[in-house]
């Protein structure tokens, strides 16, 4: 009872540090409940990090010389997940009247542009950044049309090029969809991102006025060219003296050095049919769902082939050879150990320890904590709690899970270390340590120099210092003690015996007609064809600003993958075996986790043909970084259900000989 309660105090922290460092957030996902406005309640528009699919580097949106609010600048409430992807959400000047159009809405005049700012200007847009607008928790959509087809975009462009003059959008025509709110019968407390308000419940007042919710945040850039002189007497939200009519089509402001510039805007609002639960689908909106589906499809077929090869190993090559081998008596058994070939002849070596015994302990203890994290952020993802609504909690969701997970790694490192080393429990501790900390390390060695190159860019994609010091302590005040704790689970439960004895003299391998590692190395092919198809879309969604959520395929896929590594694994263990190679541990584990390799092979193909456009060594060695993290991640996990799986069939398969 006293560990559960330790283990009760331990979820306790980690809850209220993960959920509860900015408190706003606590136990509510943002964008789950309607916000009800009546007419002409204010709305405010929020900006997120400048993007761009060229760099993949943010910026913060007051980095370009924008006009500010007048009560100053300041940040919105953020959680952790936010703070790892790069978002910077602040207040913005643009204010709307619900259900009330306004039209040539002056914003304000900013001075001359210095020599920097216009440099910085024309790099922004040369670079092809967006300006990322949110307005109740929704991202300024925009929609342009090329040859026929509608295509939607989240955000606007700085600016455009053309020939060798610049044009900054310098008025904005927003169009936002409303829906009637629709009352309900249950008093709730509805929860914001800024706050909380009570909806009162009761029969609606006729003389009250009628309520709408934010259903759709539309967003038309054009480049008008203003007079300067006219607006230097007029204050913010002011009439613009003169008629501003905006064609998207047309730019007419181009950006001069000690040239200043004018900014403006105008709303309208239009009432829609979309209901509220269905406002994200213009984002969500999937694509290609027959490539999903054809994904699918294709693992099907891999896992029945490979399924037919292992029925075929368990059926007819090992039940028969073991229904021979137990007919006969022990003399004939000895004579037909001296004929026989193959797996038979190794069963004296084949539970030898392997080489660098501790390092193959703490790679399968963090691959099951990965492998777990990755099922369950996954599973609930599909379930809708971690919905792109909802920013950042799927990064958090992760961390939370991994930290929880901690128990699992620990846990299986020291069994695994114990069932090794004939269940001697020494050195159990420095197992657990390596084992909380071998994945952990490296991840932050990656990502601290990587958060160099975005220091020294000035990127909002840089973690803060402070965020460091909240991942450290994350790490070692909860990561690290559950992991022991689970370590100290693994060294009180039973080791695994093995079936057999192994011989003090290692056996001889016969020589190979070619390389084992070979195998082992085409082995992840099978592997990498159950997710490519996946994979692109995951790709596209990271480095090209798309919106993933299609979580129940690659809730699918995971599964799929899973069992094509199980499989591929435990065949080509059981090859091995068949030439007397006795030496499987690693190579059941690299026969699976080798699917990583195709998988890094992948993203520099991605790299060199899909993001072409990609400009910059700092911008290639952050895509390197991340790609290089996400395959060890990809590489632990599936060499660990590869090992095990292979493990487990080893174990069945000579508990069933029987030997004096």
């Amino acid at each position: 009872m006293e560990y559960f309660a330790q283990f009760g105090m331990w979820v306790t922290l980690i809850l209220f540090l993960t959920f509860q460092i900015q408190p706003n957030y606590g136990f509510y996902l943002p964008g789950s409940y309607p916000h009800k406005y009546v007419v002409t309640d204010e709305l405010w528009v929020k900006v997120n990090s400048l993007t761009s699919i060229d760099t993949e580097m943010p910026f913060s949106y007051y980095s370009l010389p924008f006009c500010k609010p007048e009560g100053g600048i300041k940040d919105s409430a953020e959680n952790l997940g936010e703070l790892l992807m790069g978002d910077r959400i602040e207040n913005s000047p643009y204010r709307f009247k619900m259900h009330t159009n306004e039209s040539e809405i002056y914003l304000c005049r900013v001075e001359s542009l210095s020599g920097d700012q216009f440099k910085i200007l024309k790099e922004r847009i040369d670079e092809m950044y967006q300006v990322n607008l949110i307005l109740d928790n929704l991202p300024a959509i925009r929609f342009t049309q090329k040859e026929g087809y509608f295509m939607r975009w989240t955000g606007y462009p700085v600016g455009v090029k053309i020939e060798d003059a610049y044009y900054v959008f310098n008025h904005l025509k927003f169009n936002v969809l409303v829906h009637k709110y629709e009352e309900t019968n249950v008093a709730r407390v509805m929860g914001t991102g800024d706050g909380a308000e009570m909806i009162p419940v009761g029969k609606e007042d006729s003389s009250e006025k009628p309520g709408y919710m934010v259903v759709g945040f539309e967003v038309i850039p054009c480049s008008i060219m203003h007079n300067a002189d006219m607006a230097k007497n007029l204050k913010m939200y002011d009439k613009y003296p003169s008629s501003i009519r905006c064609d998207p089509a047309t730019v007419a402001m181009p950006i001069k050095e000690g040239q200043p510039l004018v900014f403006s805007y105008e709303v309208t609002f239009e009432e829609s049919d979309i209901k509220w639960p269905s406002r994200w689908d213009a984002y969500l909106k999937m694509e290609g769902a027959k490539v999903h589906w054809f994904s699918i499809l294709n693992s099907l077929m891999v896992i029945t082939f490979l399924a037919g090869i292992v029925l075929v190993i368990f059926l007819r090559t090992v039940r028969r050879d073991l229904t021979r081998y137990e007919e006969l008596d022990k003399e004939a058994q000895a004579q037909m150990n001296e004929e026989l070939s193959g797996w038979k002849l190794v069963v004296g070596d084949v539970f030898r320890a392997p080489s660098n015994p501790a390092l193959l302990c703490v790679m399968v203890g963090d691959g099951v904590q990965i492998l777990g994290m990755s099922v369950v952020t996954i599973l609930f993802a599909a379930l809708g709690f971690m919905s792109p609504a909802s920013r950042g909690t799927l990064i958090t969701g992760m961390l939370f899970f991994y930290m929880i997970l901690g128990i699992a790694a620990g846990y299986v490192s020291v069994r695994l270390w114990r069932t090794i080393a004939f269940g001697d429990q020494k050195g159990w501790v420095s197992i657990a340590w390596k084992a909380a900390c071998f994945f952990p390390g490296i991840s932050f060695l990656i990502l601290t120099t990587l958060n160099f190159l975005l220091w020294g860019s000035h990127s909002t994609g840089a973690i803060p210092f402070s965020l460091f010091v909240i991942l450290i302590l994350l790490w070692f005040c909860i990561s690290v003690p559950l992991t022991l704790v689970g370590g100290y689970f693994g060294a009180k439960a039973p080791h695994i015996e093995y079936p057999v004895r192994t011989n003090q003299i290692p056996r001889e391998i016969p020589q190979q007609k070619y390389p084992s590692w070979l195998l082992v190395l085409g082995a992840g092919t099978l592997p990498f064809g159950t997710l490519f198809i996946e994979l692109f879309f995951i790709m596209s969604s990271i480095w090209m600003g798309r919106v993933y959520y299609v979580f129940g395929f690659l809730f699918v896929v995971l599964i799929l993958l899973v069992l094509v590594c199980a499989e591929v694994s435990l065949v080509l263990t059981y090859m091995h075996l068949c030439v007397e190679d006795w030496k499987w541990w690693w190579k059941s584990f690299f026969a699976s986790g080798s699917v990583a390799l195709y998988i890094f092979l992948y993203s520099i193909n991605y790299l060199v043909f899909d993001l072409k456009s990609l400009s910059g060594p700092v911008s290639a060695t952050l895509y390197l970084g991340y790609s290089l993290f996400m395959v060890l991640a990809i590489m632990l996990s599936t060499g660990t259900i590869g090992f095990l799986s292979s493990f487990w069939f080893i174990h069945y398969l000579f508990s069933s000989v029987k030997l004096d």
